[in-house]
């Protein structure tokens, strides 16, 4: 099956039942796949086949048309996030080679001034941050659009012709390139054929079941790669409340007003629903399951909201080279963590159906039960390399395994917990220390809401365990607290040589701290003290 068979199975079968819920508006499947067939036929007119297409926008029904039409016509969607810097912009741009460029008039006004002109002089051209000198072609989201650029509704307005040559049959042709959440240094550009994401999106629909009345509400950006849930949903036929961002009263509103049944939310957008007065059970009657990613949420917080909210809590591990997610804890799993195994709350789960998993050590080699070594994933999930990058991609897949960069062992029941990245390891004093371990200590302050321990550099020990923290509003949080909590559950090298209190910790659009960026960040705090 290729990306836009999904649209076209579920608008035969079920052509009147809603697909896109979005600002007030509902899209049927079968309205759906007329837009994905306007919008595919209108970019075949002005591209070549394999040519990039960048779609620069928070979540709209344009960009979910996108997903399926870009690579219906054998193009290939490059989702530009839209939090990033202009300069990012350009630069990935450049990587892509492309020129042509979807978006909304705020992002597209803040991109143009950084796009070099083809007339411009050499001086530019040479810019490191600059893509090639070419005419861009800007078609802009809305109403009236900026001079110069096209407006998207003329553009799609279905008065281009179909050419059945250009339809893609090749399920393992490129139809997206995502660029990695860069969280540990420079994204790149994991190019994800349609094999792997109709494998992602299967996977994780037999991992994590989608019942026939589900109504998916769908907060994660586009941009990322937990957008494949639209796959998911549709693959099924169900719809998905689309919102441009996360906002609990929004969250709330819509919930109640669409008998919202299932979510995944970031750990960030868990913790803040817990802190709105007005979300309990009542307010959340019709939420069946709350399933999280991109990072762990905190055993504590895990707690609370099972107990407050009544509902289940699913897990899924996996990342942009997989697609989606891979690995998956269910509701059971989860109720057995808050009442007799209190050790499942901190694993990811187990692989789905469609995917293997292995605890190896540098060399691949199998280790024990129990054991910490890196987590390697085999499936057709797996995505077919890094764009122009074939010295990072032969590091990164082994003979079809999945080198994740994630430290983590599988338990006597088959979990696998994720211990921590390969690179938030800290070697202090010749110890390793797990920065997610002690961040799941310090979530036990009263006054922590938010946490990440990073590394920083230290003459002594070579590195020093430091937390930064967001204080909870009228709590007070002290490193002296926070020493004595860490006594408290870990060994003394483990402990917070430094706590840093910050307003807000640095998130990439799927909600994972940047832990490079946090590094910086601290490092200018620390060294004016």
């Amino acid at each position: 099956m290729l990306l836009h068979e999904i649209v076209e199975r579920s608008a035969e079968n079920s052509p009147d039942a809603p697909a896109v819920i979005v600002e007030g508006r509902v899209v049927t499947f079968s309205e759906l796949e007329q837009r994905v067939e306007r919008l595919a036929n209108a970019v075949a007119s002005i591209t070549e086949r394999h040519e990039r297409v960048a779609f620069l926008s928070e979540n709209t029904l344009e960009f979910a048309d996108a997903y399926y039409a870009i690579a219906r016509v054998r193009r290939i969607l490059v989702p530009l996030n839209y939090r990033l810097n202009p300069r990012e912009w350009v630069e990935m741009l450049d990587v892509t080679q492309t020129r042509v460029i979807i978006g909304e008039r705020a992002l597209l006004d803040a991109l143009e001034p950084h796009l070099p002109r083809a007339d411009a002089g050499s001086t530019d051209n040479n810019s490191a941050s600059a893509p090639s000198k070419q005419t861009f072609v800007l078609i802009e989201i809305g109403g009236d659009c900026a001079p110069g650029r096209i407006a998207y509704d003329d553009f799609a307005d279905g008065s281009h012709p179909e050419r059945e040559s250009e339809i893609a049959t090749d399920p393992e042709e490129t139809a997206w390139i995502l660029f990695t959440s860069g969280t540990t240094g420079m994204p790149k550009g994991a190019m994800l054929p349609h094999r792997a994401l109709i494998a992602a999106a299967e996977n994780t629909a037999l991992g994590r079941r989608v019942a026939e009345d589900d109504v998916y509400f769908l907060a994660f950006a586009l941009c990322h790669v937990a957008g494949y849930n639209l796959l998911i949903m549709h693959s099924r036929a169900r719809p998905v409340v689309l919102v441009k961002r996360f906002e609990a009263d929004e969250f709330l509103t819509l919930t109640k007003r669409h008998g919202v049944t299932n979510t995944s939310l970031a750990p960030t957008m868990v913790s803040t629903l817990l802190e709105h007065p007005e979300a309990d059970d009542q307010a959340l009657a019709s939420l069946r399951q709350i399933a999280y990613g991109s990072s762990s949420v905190p055993a504590e917080i895990l707690r609370r909201a099972m107990q407050r909210w009544g509902c289940d809590f699913a897990q899924g591990y996996g990342m942009t080279e997989l697609g989606g997610n891979a690995v998956f804890m269910d509701g059971d799993a989860h109720r057995r963590g808050v009442t007799t195994d209190p050790h499942l709350l901190t694993a990811a789960g187990k692989p789905g159906p469609l995917a293997e998993a292995r605890i190896v050590d540098d060399a691949m080699i199998d280790l024990p039960t129990g054991e910490v070594g890196e987590i390697v994933i085999r499936g057709a999930q797996v995505f077919s390399g890094y764009w122009n990058d074939p010295a990072s991609t032969a590091e990164t897949i082994i003979d079809g395994w999945l080198r994740t960069g994630d430290l983590g062992f599988i338990d006597s029941e088959g979990f696998i917990s994720v211990v921590d990245r390969k690179k938030d390891i800290i070697v202090t004093g010749g110890e390793n220390v797990a920065s997610r371990e002690v961040e799941e200590v310090l979530h036990r302050h009263p006054g922590v809401l938010e946490v990440a321990v990073i590394g920083v550099p230290d003459e002594h020990w070579g590195e020093a365990v430091c937390a930064a923290i967001v204080p909870r509003s009228g709590v007070e949080v002290t490193q002296e607290q926070i020493v004595e909590l860490s006594r408290e559950y870990l060994a003394s090298y483990k402990k917070p040589r430094h706590v840093v209190l910050l307003e807000s910790l640095p998130r990439n659009t799927s909600g994972k701290v940047m832990k490079h960026v946090l590094r910086d960040q601290v490092a200018v705090i620390l060294a004016s003290r």
